[in-house]
């Protein structure tokens, strides 16, 4: 028996909702209550403390209380997305959902409540007393027109920001949609012809914000479930009367506004437009359907109908889906973060141009992926972010901010953008202080990378990042035809980037000037000048002479090849460091602990101890390059000596000579995983270890098969952000990526190389 798509997706919500603790958020400490000492802080009788610190100074509560980082989001269930009027209790999980987007999303702190009132001022006042409590107030799913009454008096009684979401959310992001399909199609928003089907809340928030970006009122003709808004119309709101029309007859229909229109935004109910409706409008029409889940018409008949459409949704299976998440989250970051009496209209206008700016960068590999769509680009398919893009914090709540500021509303200006910077990447788990400490140094003082999969999307990608943020000065290896093609193909602008294509005629007389310089250093080790003149054909052998010759400073290779293909040629053409007998590779993870350094993660598959000494070392004052203090943990499944086996001794050995010879280093083992950063268990059971204060940053590992497994366990399930492998004990900087590597991951790559 086949099961009903809409009982399962019943079944599994009902489940997902029930499962393990009901709901869908919790409260979390954020303070150590591990004994009394610890409660008799946070509460009595040291909680009397800050107390009085408030009531001295009522804004010391942004200093000793959540307040600043809370927001309320209110519903008395009256228009609950889809499903009408329910109710508060019925809204709850709504209200719950929403409360987790914000944390999900910009590190906000959000309680859900929902009030049993349809009375304004009811509504009103109880909002009004809950003040003390909360940062900012998220208003949701409450029916017009208490909406925006609600709103405007709240706004104008409360000191912290109000936003009711419904409309400024789905208005902030359709209008950034519509500045970007406009730019696409060509034409002046002042010029444009906009039909409006729907007027409730969300229809009259977008129309407000479209007019405030240049949206001429007198060409918006709208409609509701009566008809066209005219002038001799009775059953209006002030708020709705305002895009009343007495220019058109009053029998006119959709069908008939739609001729000639440039732009339709539905926000009404499904299936009300045609294919022969849209078929009427100007040329590149524009059609927002947003009613869910169906919309006013169906992305399939209106694309049929229009080959030239540009076309967005309020669904996630269609492109260039408005979805309210693009806006809120972010918008309340930037006014909690500067402590705003109010979300204005600089606010939502920063917020709009930021999220259109961001849809004409070059999208994040790992967000194509997430929603299978390989090189998504700004296009006629892609005028919105997604979702799921990681710069949305850093792009929207920084612009929110300065909006905020530079319209007088802000309580605590920002004076250092670099520190917010870093707050914002660390709400997301990004402490990017080591990759942005890294950006500084590469920035300074741009080298000449040279690319030997050139020829690759990801590396173009990465290419274009690195030229926009002034990294690197990059050269590619590969058919200029090819990589123009795909440039136009991406649109993708490299500017004038240098592009090599080692196996054509014109650079005959440098394979050949090429070819020398490798005989001359393997000519005692077999290669005959022949075999050098041909391997110059290969990218890896090219690129890595063009380094070893100066004619550039960092080789990036392995995009396309596995490892020990990539390594060979460096190895063969540049060689070992001297006094180095084994290089080693390290990746950087970017955890909770700070950057962590693991090696050998790539090279040695089962390392003696000799060798575990050299890959300490070499990774020690790979570290110590970086501005960072190595501590040193050597790993095993034993803890000193607590087990016997080949790999436990050697690490033993290993660590008894580093100490020799480094006295002043922190390093200890053998050691289990777990004990490096449990310093309560170390200082409890090992009290003379060196890493019983603070946590190890380097971690060793005895053999190949633990130091990978371990990195892509950590990276995977504790979605760490990678930089690496970094090749160490090579004589010039050679960087062999991974197969697979992502756009962030490639440009991390190359801004360590740059800045080491």
């Amino acid at each position: 028996m086949t099961t009903n798509p809409t009982d399962k997706l019943r079944e599994d919500a009902l489940y997902y909702h029930a499962k393990g603790r009901p709901g869908k958020i919790e409260i979390t400490p954020t303070k150590e209550t591990a004994n009394q000492r610890d409660l008799s802080l946070a509460y009595s009788p040291g909680v009397a403390e800050p107390c009085l610190a408030i009531a001295e100074t009522p804004a010391k509560a942004y200093d000793y209380t959540a307040k600043g980082n809370l927001v309320a989001v209110i519903s008395n269930g009256t228009a609950v997305l889809g499903l009408g009027n329910i109710g508060p209790v019925a809204s709850k999980p709504v209200m719950e959902g929403k409360s987790l987007l914000f944390k999900l999303y910009a590190d906000i702190d959000a309680f859900d409540i929902e009030l049993d009132t349809t009375n304004v001022d009811e509504f009103v006042r109880t909002v009004k007393i809950l003040e003390p409590t909360f940062g900012g107030v998220n208003l949701e799913d409450i029916a017009a027109p208490d909406c925006f009454i609600i709103e405007q008096r709240l706004k104008q009684e409360l000191n912290i920001p109000v936003m009711h979401d419904d409309q400024h959310g789905t208005a902030i992001t359709s209008a950034a949609a519509l500045l970007n399909a406009l730019e696409l199609a060509g034409k002046k928003i002042e010029e444009i012809r906009l039909v409006v089907n729907g007027a409730g809340a969300a229809a009259i928030s977008c129309m407000n914000l479209y007019v405030s970006l240049g949206v001429s009122p007198d060409n918006i003709i709208v409609f509701d479930k009566d008809g066209l808004l005219t002038k001799d119309r009775t059953n209006l709101a002030p708020n709705q009367y305002k895009y009343t029309t007495d220019r058109c007859p009053s029998n006119w229909t959709l069908a008939d506004a739609l001729q000639g229109a440039d732009v339709f935004l539905g926000l009404s109910v499904g299936n009300v437009v045609t294919g022969d409706m849209v078929k009427t409008m100007a040329d590149n029409p524009i059609v927002f359907a947003m009613a869910n889940p169906n919309p006013e018409i169906s992305y399939d008949i209106a694309t049929a109908a229009r080959p030239d459409i540009i076309m967005a949704t309020g669904r996630s299976d269609f492109p260039n889906q408005v979805n309210n998440v693009l806006g809120f989250p972010y918008i309340f970051r930037g006014a909690l973060d500067v402590r705003a009496t109010e979300i204005n209209e600089a606010m939502k206008l920063a917020a709009v141009r930021a999220l259109a700016d961001l849809a004409k960068k070059a999208v994040p590999e790992s967000v194509s992926r997430s929603y299978g769509q390989e090189g998504l680009v700004f296009s006629r398919t892609y005028i919105l972010p997604k979702p799921t893009d990681p710069r949305l914090l850093m792009t929207v709540a920084p612009a929110v901010a300065k909006a905020a500021m530079e319209s007088g509303v802000a309580q605590q200006p920002i004076s250092d953008w670099n520190d917010y910077d870093l707050q914002l990447s660390r709400r997301l788990g990004q402490d990017n202080s080591l990759t942005r400490g890294l950006l500084a140094q590469a920035q300074r003082s741009p080298k000449r990378v040279v690319f030997t999969d050139g020829e690759n999307p990801t590396v173009l990608r990465a290419v274009a990042d690195v030229l926009e943020q002034r990294i690197a000065v990059p050269i590619l290896l590969g058919n200029p035809d090819t990589i123009r093609t795909m440039l136009n193909d991406f649109r993708l602008n490299l500017g004038n980037v240098r592009i090599i294509d080692q196996r054509s005629s014109e650079q005959a007389e440098v394979r050949e000037r090429y070819a020398q310089v490798l005989y001359e250093k393997r000519k005692r080790k077999g290669l005959t000048l022949t075999e050098a003149q041909a391997l110059m054909r290969d990218r890896n052998y090219f690129g890595a002479v063009m380094l070893e010759t100066g004619e550039a400073d960092v080789l990036i290779s392995g995009l396309t090849r596995n490892y020990p293909q990539t390594l060979r040629p460096a190895l063969q053409v540049i060689g070992r460091q001297p006094g180095i007998k084994k290089v080693s590779g390290m990746y950087v993870l970017m955890s909770r602990f700070g950057p962590l350094f693991l090696a050998d993660t790539t090279v040695n598959v089962n390392p003696t101890m000799e060798e575990i000494v050299e890959i300490a070392e070499t990774t020690a004052r790979e570290v110590q390059r970086l501005k960072i203090q190595p501590r040193i943990a050597l790993l095993s499944y034993s803890t000193f000596g607590s087990a016997s086996g080949e790999d436990a001794e050697k690490m033993q050995q290993a660590t008894a000579i580093l100490q020799q010879r480094h006295p002043d280093w922190i390093v200890d083992g053998e050691m289990q995983a777990h004990l490096p950063f449990n310093q309560e268990l170390l200082r409890e059971t090992y009290p003379f270890s060196s890493l019983a204060e603070q946590p190890a940053n380097v971690l060793i590992f005895p053999n190949l098969s633990a130091s990978n497994i371990a990195y892509n366990l950590l990276k995977e399930i504790g979605r760490i952000e990678k930089i690496g492998p970094v090749l160490m004990g090579i004589r010039k900087p050679v960087y062999v990526l991974q197969l697979g590597s992502t756009v962030r991951e490639v440009v991390n790559m190359v801004t360590i190389a740059v800045a080491d």
